[in-house]
């Protein structure tokens, strides 16, 4: 028997059904699941270290290095979302006293700024304003630094980093590249390794089309040599690659227990890649062009101006538009979530304040959507008050 009484009774809340609106996700993420996905997260748990377990975690690595385009043996998956990715890169690769350089012209950037700081690396940061990118050739020679950071989808800012001669570059100057693919990864080109990307992430929840809450990495040798080299031990277990690299079965050695996984989100995830891998790659990047293309037609013809003024460089899974002049960004979002069931969003970080974010993911990017989410803008900027200037 209790020796206590309760001083908390159940919440009146918890004692009513859960229940979830039916809303048309065209924010830069979370994207909607397909049904594919949705069943494999009603599947039964199984152990987490069993072997039918394991056979699945070696068809993720499979569908990881397909997406990715690398033949690299260290690829996995870590039980976090992207930003658990960065984090794993950075406290594997970096040391205190390392000179890391980084392209912050948006939010991840300057995320990884401070992950850097944190962890007492030389921390040089290329801020742009938002909407700029970096070409060849920048800080390298100036600041020597063991890692560049490159963000290849700017969700942020809606830009597309190229990449093409970054890794060629990087490694000339012996600094090894590291890339965060949250925002791209399925919707645009990237090929690992034949662009010289040493550490590459991504996360599960955009164009993949699964849950939140795991994120995709895969490192080259050079980047394993600088891991496995280190003097001294990474600040986190949880993310200590040489762990989790066994306990995903990349050493071959016996797999050892580490931290228990997210079973089922990795059922959602191993969906999410099949998916992918029976669409092929090159139609999934050429659904979204084409669905971006059509958006960005749909969006100037209502009068409103793309925040990425070159083409080339504007990222295909999430479009920004710049705020029209007048209106607050917050009540157009409220109304087209308010009247239409859909969601988009504002800026993030820099970029707050200057843009309308509309994001066309994985199963969400058709021309259907595209339709449904400007004339949601239509009647928003119809109804919405604008202010006196």
């Amino acid at each position: 028997m209790a020796s206590h009484k309760l001083l908390v009774t159940p919440p009146k809340a918890l004692l009513k059904p859960l229940s979830i609106p039916n809303q048309l996700l065209l924010g830069p993420g979370p994207s909607n699941l397909p049904p594919r996905i949705m069943a494999a997260g009603g599947l039964q748990m199984i152990g987490s270290m069993s072997k039918d377990m394991y056979q699945i975690m070696d068809e993720i690595k499979e569908g990881i290095q397909y997406v990715f385009q690398t033949r690299n043996p260290l690829t996995l998956v870590i039980s976090g979302s992207g930003h658990c990715a960065l984090e794993a890169a950075l406290v594997n690769v970096l040391e205190p006293g390392d000179s890391f350089l980084v392209g912050a012209n948006g939010i991840w950037g300057q995320r990884a700024v401070d992950i850097g700081e944190r962890i007492g690396a030389r921390v040089h940061p290329m801020t742009k304003d938002p909407g700029g990118h970096y070409t060849l050739q920048e800080g390298l020679a100036q600041h020597k630094p063991v890692l560049l950071f490159l963000t290849h989808g700017e969700s942020s800012t809606g830009v597309l980093q190229p990449l093409d001669g970054f890794g060629e570059l990087c490694h000339r100057y012996k600094c090894l590249l590291l890339v965060d693919s949250v925002a791209s990864l399925g919707g645009t080109p990237l090929y690992m390794d034949r662009q010289g990307i040493d550490i590459l992430y991504s996360g599960s929840q955009k164009a993949l089309n699964a849950p939140p809450g795991t994120s995709l990495i895969s490192f080259s040798d050079k980047a394993k040599k600088k891991m496995y080299s280190r003097k001294t031990k990474p600040f986190s277990f949880y993310l200590d690659i040489k762990w989790l690299a066994n306990f995903w079965g990349c050493d071959d050695q016996p797999r050892m227990y580490h931290h228990t996984i997210p079973v089922i989100s990795l059922y959602s995830l191993r969906e999410s890649l099949a998916l992918i891998a029976e669409q092929g790659l090159e139609n999934s990047w050429r659904q979204h062009r084409e669905a971006a293309a059509y958006l960005h037609g749909r969006l100037q013809a209502l009068g409103l101006q793309l925040f990425v003024k070159d083409p080339a460089l504007r990222l295909p899974t999430v479009t920004t538009v710049a705020v029209p002049a007048g209106y607050d960004w917050r009540d157009i979002v409220s109304y087209v979530i308010d009247h239409f069931d859909i969601e988009i969003m504002g800026g993030l970080g820099p970029s707050t304040g200057k843009v309308l974010r509309i994001g066309l993911l994985g199963c969400n990017a058709t021309r259907e959507n595209v339709d449904r989410v400007t004339e949601a803008l239509r009647a928003a900027l119809q109804h919405c008050p604008k202010k006196k200037l």
